[in-house]
């Protein structure tokens, strides 16, 4: 008999606190990308009641009138009548911008095989890493876009709800909102959705029985795969039996503190280092993208149904440290000969990553919220399955 396992994951809407942040850290980065490609950016944003704090290290050439792509954001997150707690024309706004470092630029700029004395054959191939850390990439083939079923379903759900309030279906929703799917499990295999819970920002007046019945009919249930669904499903709708006070005003939000939202919902593992506001030079953000990449062409190949890569990163060094596979008892062929495939066919310094998944290009803001993985509705370079072809040749 299988083992049943329960496993939850989470997604918020575009108008969670922390997700606004994320937004307006991505749009001022590709504002910035837009103009002057080769810009360095880390870019922190703080929301709280009433107020905005922009602060970090920019470098570049070109002027971005930050004041501006800061309310335009919050204009289009819906954050636009002080009744809702925030108010993109009233709030005040803090920007604290300065030059990045050089004595990190000087690392970047020539990584220490350059330094060395290594030829290069172009520029992109001499950059270094922008920091140290690891970073993970994972797919597995539990749904079309080749990520976890629990993310996925919860990243739809979050996606619907914010539809259904800018469309006006239910004008009472405001812009803070979460969901949480858990996925029952035989083995490796999802079997059926086990709990759903939303919880949905909305006006006062509305009334917590028709919040209910309209969250489940029109956000919840046209989101679920019907052969996962039964007669015992959980459904949750705001436990409290009240969110009226939500986003900066109910909750004080930060850049990079929905790193597992952004990723795979917990079903992998993660390095710690978040996203937005940063340039691709940050291999926190490329080099996790390249990671993904490499385990979806993997997966595409059929080399294994579930694949993990790790790489490891050291300031102003170009090439990995270290890279890892584990197919979780998955693969076809040996980890140790797929690890020896992605050293032949992928070039994973930081600079030849920007090469060939064209990061230096203002695509950053549209993956802020509802995940930066899996996204059906956007052309992402790292999501592309270009490379499992010549995976699966070489795999014999």
């Amino acid at each position: 008999m299988k083992k049943t396992r329960l496993f939850t994951s989470e997604s918020v809407t575009e108008g969670h606190p922390d997700k606004v942040c994320d937004q307006v850290s991505d749009a001022i980065l590709d504002e910035i990308m837009a103009d002057d490609p080769l810009g360095r950016v880390a870019v922190e944003t703080l929301v709280t009641n009433g107020t905005c704090v922009v602060a970090g290290e920019v470098t570049t050439g070109c002027y971005v009138d930050i004041p501006k792509v800061v309310r335009q954001t919050i204009k289009e997150i819906g954050y636009t009548r002080a009744k809702y707690g925030f108010d993109y024309e009233t709030c005040g706004l803090l920007v604290a911008i300065q030059q990045q470092s050089k004595d990190i630029a000087r690392g970047v700029d020539k990584a220490l095989e350059i330094r060395g004395g290594e030829v290069v054959k172009e520029d992109l191939e001499g950059l270094g890493a922008g920091d140290q850390g690891l970073m993970f990439g994972f797919a597995c083939d539990e749904t079309e876009e080749l990520m976890p079923l629990p993310i996925s379903l919860s990243h739809k759900l979050t996606k619907k709800l914010a539809e259904v309030r800018k469309t006006g279906e239910l004008s009472y929703l405001r812009p803070d909102g979460k969901s949480q799917v858990t996925i029952e499990y035989e083995g490796n295999k999802p079997v059926r959705v086990h709990t759903v819970l939303i919880a949905a920002q909305h006006g006062p007046d509305v009334k917590m029985e028709q919040i209910t019945s309209d969250i489940i009919e029109r956000v919840i249930i046209p989101m679920l795969p019907n052969s996962l669904v039964d007669d015992n499903i959980k459904y949750y709708v705001n436990p409290t039996g009240r969110f009226v006070i939500g986003g900066p005003q109910g909750d004080t939000g930060v850049t990079g503190r929905k790193i597992i939202v952004d990723t795979y919902g917990g079903y992998s593992r993660h390095g710690g280092g978040a996203f937005s506001g940063k340039d691709p030079t940050k291999v926190d953000r490329s080099g996790t993208y390249a990671a993904r990449w490499v385990a979806k062409n993997i997966v595409a190949a059929g080399l294994a149904s579930k694949c993990e890569v790790q790489l490891a990163y050291a300031i102003g060094i170009a090439h990995p440290l270290s890279i890892m596979v584990d197919t979780f008892g998955t693969g076809k062929i040996d980890e140790a000969k797929i690890s020896a495939l992605i050293d032949e066919v992928f070039d994973l310094r930081p600079g030849l990553i920007i090469k060939h998944l064209d990061l230096r290009r203002p695509l950053y803001k549209q993956v802020a919220s509802y995940g930066h993985f899996g996204r059906l509705d956007l052309d992402l370079p790292w999501e592309k399955t270009d490379k499992a072809a010549e995976l699966k040749k070489k795999a014999g």
